[in-house]
């Protein structure tokens, strides 16, 4: 029991920590955005390249609904591109499944402000590659996954 208690002091010390900046408490509640809810993506050009007054429309289109941020990237590799939801309370996983997610929406907008800025246009597979799935439940359950998939993202 030694061993233990100084590891679970460090946990809750751990813990405390991150709550007091706004992060993960490392519980698996689902509901955290990271510090202060900033969402990040790195885009290969300039940062005296990418003006906040005029950005491409995916983030335009949140513009009043979200705070936006641009630095240089760490080791001279393009310029970071941050944006935080302003008034949003956390979707529930139903939610997030019938495609109603406020964060899910402005990670994909990041992420195709990122391609556009790179290569001029957002990249999409066209066709589909799975193909056509079968009416059953559990080909409309995918369908309706890999429908709300774009928007989510990488967790």
């Amino acid at each position: 029991m030694a061993v233990q208690a100084p590891l679970t002091r460090s946990l809750h010390a751990v813990r405390s920590v991150r709550s007091a900046a706004g992060g993960s408490t490392g519980r698996a509640s689902g509901r955290s955005r990271g510090l202060a809810g900033w969402l990040a993506v790195t885009v290969l050009r300039p940062p005296g390249e990418i003006d906040v007054e005029h950005l491409p429309a995916p983030l335009a289109s949140l513009r009043g609904r979200i705070e936006v941020s641009v630095r240089p990237a760490s080791h001279g590799r393009g310029t970071e591109l941050s944006a935080r939801l302003l008034d949003a309370p956390p979707a529930s996983r139903l939610a997030r499944l019938g495609g109603r997610d406020a964060e899910a929406d402005l990670r994909r907008a990041l992420r195709e402000t990122k391609q556009l800025l790179e290569v001029g246009e957002v990249l999409a597979v066209d066709p589909a590659p799975h193909g056509e799935r079968s009416r059953t439940p559990g080909g409309s359950l995918i369908e309706r996954w890999t429908t709300a998939a774009p928007r989510a993202g990488v967790r």
